[in-house]
């Protein structure tokens, strides 16, 4: 007899589908699973015995075969547990097999008999949802599975829940969806003494969702300026708080269904490795890239980071997407990312000060400065300074303007952008291109006269000129302006990086 329940295996943001088939035959006992099976799917067998020992439950003497097919597609993960487990039920007759056909089961078993959570749940309920059926997981994760919406969810405990649940003796409640992750707080803008130029990059980079490099000396509140940027930024949309969540859920990090609502800030030590940044190893994991979806990616002590790993960001930035290329598994992830970054302008900090500077300046700033790539460099919109915070700065009171009052102009002008793009897939400014940049961008007869002279004095790429021409379009949109003006234009390449002449 063989019996089959439907699971999934996690290809990226993917969730396909894999039969579990369990065979009971005649001959020497064994347990043997095949299809490509991974260490943890093939320690699943030990975990299964087990788990139905602790139920009361034995297997027979059999040669029991358990087959996960598609058999060329890789199985990772311990969340074949249940699936394997349920499919040697109903091979036994301790279920019935026809009840189990109209679900899609994942979750890791315990020693006894527990269900403990997996990562990927979100994944497998909306699948589940798309094919119309039902899923089966873990107590814990029943909130999450319910987010999907339109899908029948078990959440059992144990296995002798679920087992009584397909008897008819104690049926499971439909689990409700978890609740939304607060919005909190997190440093004000109304903390920062001085800095104005730096808080008006920070505002425009937030309304647009620019690249925003600084470079300062240590102590002049570079990192406090980005960790300021998400109490600017507008609460995700319930579209984007899908794809967050599961982002999260397929790394393990949506814990209690909590459905999310903040936009990412990650901010990784720069000894990060690149498989941790933009994501891969031995099970294909997002990284750091993927992880600040719709959010942000804080750089701190940029030229720190490792010049290659620096540089597998430039495809990302342009793209929106990572590809993950492995010898068994080809991964895409979105990486639709915010870069924020910040730098000292040497290695001693204190370039601009002769009575702190080291005796290598200016020779040790251009040294450190070349550790960043010039194509990353270009893919960065604005470039802003930040000086040193004077004794007088500090001993003045708190700014009139907060956060609040930043992050209502900049709703406004995301309210703008959202309406101008309703008919094309983009959302902000920083996502135009083409055509489309063209249409909404080009300056006004002065604007335009200004940006040509500028592209051809600064020696501008073509990358560099687009992006000039979205940031325009954002401090316009900030300004409420329809069209853009000289004004903008001018603002926007105050903020552009200039190479050192020879």
């Amino acid at each position: 007899m063989v019996a089959t329940v439907m699971t999934v295996a996690y290809l990226g943001l993917e969730a396909r589908s894999v039969e579990c088939q369990v065979q009971l035959s005649s001959g020497i006992p064994a347990f043997i699973v095949v299809g490509l099976p991974d260490k943890a799917v093939a320690e699943s067998r030990e975990r299964v015995r087990a788990a139905l020992g602790a139920v009361g439950l034995a297997l027979p003497p059999k040669r029991i075969v358990v087959n996960l097919s598609p058999a060329d597609l890789p199985k990772e993960g311990s969340h074949y547990d249940l699936p394997i487990a349920l499919g040697l039920l109903a091979a036994i007759g301790a279920i019935d097999a026809d009840m189990l056909s109209h679900y899609v089961a994942v979750g890791e078993l315990g020693l006894d008999g527990r269900i403990t959570p997996s990562p990927g749940v979100l994944l497998a309920a909306l699948h589940a949802s798309s094919e119309d059926m039902g899923l089966i997981c873990p107590e814990e994760q029943g909130p999450e599975a319910a987010w999907a919406g339109d899908v029948e969810v078990l959440a059992p405990r144990d296995l002798l829940a679920l087992i009584a649940h397909f008897k008819g003796t104690t049926l499971l409640q439909s689990p409700e969806p978890g609740e939304a992750e607060a919005l909190g707080v997190g440093p004000d803008l109304a903390e920062v003494k001085g800095q104005e130029t730096a808080k008006r990059a920070l505002e425009i980079a937030a309304a647009g969702g620019h690249n925003l490099l600084m470079s300062g000396p240590p102590g002049s509140g570079k990192s406090m300026l980005a960790a300021c940027l998400p109490s600017i930024l507008p609460p995700l949309s319930p579209g984007e708080a899908l794809e967050v969540s599961m982002i999260a859920s397929v790394s393990g990090d949506l814990t209690g269904g909590v459905m999310k609502r903040r936009r990412p800030f990650r901010a990784p030590h720069h000894s990060a490795s690149m498989p941790a940044l933009v994501g891969g190893g031995l099970k294909v994991k997002p990284g750091e890239i993927s992880l600040a979806h719709l959010g942000v990616l804080f750089l701190d002590e940029l030229p720190e980071f490792q010049r290659g790993v620096l540089d597998s960001l430039r495809q990302p930035i342009e793209t929106g997407t990572v590809d993950v290329a492995r010898a068994n598994a080809h991964v895409t992830f979105p990486a639709q990312f915010q870069l924020i970054a910040a730098m000292n302008p040497c290695r001693c900090g204190h370039l601009g000060d002769p009575a702190l500077a080291c005796s290598r300046a200016p020779r040790c700033a251009a040294d450190y400065q070349a550790k960043i790539s010039g194509p990353l460099i270009d893919r960065i919109d604005c470039h802003v300074e930040v000086a040193a915070v004077s004794a007088a700065d500090l001993s003045l009171p708190p700014p009139a303007e907060g956060s609040a009052e930043v992050a209502k102009r900049v709703a406004t002008a995301r309210e703008i952008q959202r309406e101008r793009y309703v008919d094309h897939d983009i959302r902000i400014n920083a996502e135009a291109s083409g055509k489309l940049l063209e249409a909404v961008a080009t300056p006004d007869e002065a604007g335009s006269k200004l940006l040509r002279d500028a592209a051809a004095a600064m020696r501008l790429s073509a990358r560099g000129y687009h992006r000039v021409l979205r940031v325009a379009r954002t401090i316009a949109d900030l300004a409420g302006a329809a069209t853009v003006g000289r004004i903008h234009v001018a603002e926007a390449l105050s903020y552009r990086h200039q190479p050192p002449r020879n």
